[in-house]
């Protein structure tokens, strides 16, 4: 665990119990915390030091994210090691074309007391829970898809006349394989836009290849520790909102995520059919925010919204015929876009 003075620190902030000037200490101890739970987590994952900042910014400020990669390079192991250093209750749901919404969500059953009196008994599906990992989301059907929407959005299952609270906190981890086209069903727009980020996950260098070979073909078996508890992660998530923002900073951000609506002659109409919504622009404060907490300042920088501008925007864009005649992907045109800004 984290030492318990920090957390009373940190907690103390999240309610407002403090100074300014105490809060910018807490604020410098952040980074040490980060770098307790990412020591603990290269037990079992070797680099992937950006996918780890990302998943955790995500996690910190509430939202979720969805993880692309290759098969073999990890996603899954990342977001069960988080679970377990978090202590968060983890599912897992192998999305499959066969899966139903009620396999998601639960469904009502039907069952007899001792007096042969027959009841409905709501039974919980694997969403209630604190970290949900759907995987290989894009091999589930739209309707499987979309019965994750309203947990995403609200917060909350409705089945038939019934409301049921999810606990918090809650995250939605996805990942899904790009090379895989037969017998997917690529995610709906509205649900894509409900991820925070779209995570790229690439291959190792060599030397960590080697690392992970050597770790996972020995007869040890590599485990993690409890680093954080769910009031911790509550914690620091209210201290995320609380990060303070210059305005120019907001209109900086304001001003890449217009820039990406085609409009005139500028980046965004050569290569672009749609632009970001407001949510993006949102999504890219708060992620910012959250990469400046991690990094033990108090204070957000335009090189936050910069690197925090690709995961944010990647999935949020729609290429037009011209770049993809070009041979552009959605980070070369969001590349052109900040030189643009």
């Amino acid at each position: 665990m984290v030492g318990g003075s920090i957390w009373d620190s940190v907690e103390k902030s999240s309610k407002g119990d403090v100074s300014e000037v105490d809060l910018k200490e807490v604020y410098s101890k952040m980074k040490d915390i980060y770098s307790s739970v990412r020591k603990e987590v290269a037990r079992v994952i070797i680099g992937q030091d950006d996918v780890m900042e990302q998943v955790l910014i995500a996690i910190f400020t509430e939202n979720h994210a969805l993880l692309e990669g290759f098969p073999g390079l990890g996603k899954t192991m990342i977001v069960r090691a988080l679970a377990s250093v978090m202590d968060l209750k983890f599912r897992r749901i192998q999305c499959t074309p066969d899966l139903m919404p009620s396999d998601v969500t639960g469904t009502y059953i039907v069952e007899e007391d001792t007096a042969g009196r027959k009841r409905f008994r709501f039974e919980e599906g694997p969403v209630f829970t604190n970290i949900l990992l759907a995987d290989e989301i894009n091999r589930a059907t739209p309707k499987s898809q979309s019965s994750l929407l309203e947990a995403m959005q609200e917060r909350q299952i409705t089945i038939g006349n019934t409301t049921h609270k999810l606990e918090r906190p809650f995250f939605v981890l996805a990942t899904q394989n790009p090379i895989e086209m037969e017998g997917t069903y690529p995610l709906p727009e509205a649900q894509v836009d409900r991820f925070l980020l779209k995570i790229k996950v690439g291959y190792p260098t060599i030397e960590e290849e080697e690392k992970v070979v050597e770790l996972y073909s020995s007869e040890f078996t590599p485990m993690v520790n409890r680093m954080l508890t769910k009031n911790h992660v509550l914690a620091v998530q209210e201290l995320t909102k609380k990060m303070p923002i210059s305005r120019d900073i907001i209109e900086y951000a304001l001003k890449i995520v217009s820039t990406t609506r085609p409009s005139g002659k500028n980046t965004a109409s050569h290569y672009l059919d749609y632009g970001a919504s407001p949510r993006a622009s949102i999504g890219i404060v708060l992620a910012s925010k959250a990469r400046a907490l991690i990094n033990g300042r108090n204070y957000v920088s335009k090189d936050d919204i910069k690197a925090m501008s690709y995961p944010v925007l990647r999935h949020r864009i729609i290429l037009n015929f011209e770049s993809e005649r070009k041979g552009m992907s959605t980070d070369d045109v969001i590349a052109e876009i900040l030189k643009e800004v």
